[in-house]
């Protein structure tokens, strides 16, 4: 199992959970609204007057063998933009019962 945690330009919000749907990621934890400056020379979303936009960014785990596709469609996302940035980083997860 993989963690995916996704930030990503408020406005891509749509595209994004498309992506979800379309590869059956349905459970994930979803914050509207955080601050951010990627470090590949996109624009900063810091909710201020000279940045006023934002990013949104959520985090779902998924079985092993939906990541690189889930990936490969985030990433076409992101390329449609790719100044507004759309970033996706994978973790190990391990389910356990509290």
């Amino acid at each position: 199992m993989k963690a995916l945690f996704i930030s990503f330009y408020q406005a891509f919000y749509d595209e994004v959970m498309e992506v979800l749907e379309k590869n059956n990621v349905t459970g994930f934890t979803f914050w509207e609204e955080v601050r951010g400056r990627g470090s590949r020379g996109g624009e900063p979303h810091l909710g201020s007057h000279a940045w006023p936009t934002l990013n949104s960014a959520l985090i779902t785990f998924v079985p092993d063998g939906v990541v690189d596709t889930l990936l490969a469609d985030l990433k076409k996302v992101d390329e449609t933009a790719p100044k507004q940035g759309l970033r996706a980083f994978v973790l190990e997860a391990e389910e356990r019962t509290a």
